[in-house]
């Protein structure tokens, strides 16, 4: 998995993100994911809003660094709804919680989706 960092400006804050190339070896190839954290002064309408403008097949969006009820709180959305679960979103914030928000190598992380 590669990942690049960047930030969003919202009218009251800069949101850090990542662009995470999901099953790759390289950058710009595999599945493409835009991952946000600390997300928690985000309304639902507006998470809808940044991953329309994202336009990947899924952005998710971590609520806090902190952990509740034993895992990270997650919300994917595509461009046009909000869904339960996929499978290349739940492995890229994964690793961007590993590698970001944890800084270790854990054996389980466990996102409340």
């Amino acid at each position: 998995m590669s990942r690049r960092i960047t930030n969003c400006q919202t009218r009251r804050k800069k949101l850090e993100f990542y662009i995470v190339d999901v099953f790759a070896e390289t950058k710009y190839t595999g599945n493409q994911l835009a991952v946000f954290r600390n997300t928690h002064s985000l309304n639902e309408k507006k998470m809808q809003s940044i991953a329309r403008e994202i336009n990947f097949s899924e952005t998710t969006f971590i609520d806090s660094d902190e952990m509740r009820h034993g895992g990270f709180d997650v919300k994917i959305f595509t461009p046009v709804a909000e869904i339960p679960f996929a499978g290349h979103p739940t492995l890229g914030t994964a690793f961007i919680i590993k590698e970001f928000v944890l800084r270790k190598n854990v054996e389980k992380i466990t996102l409340n989706l």
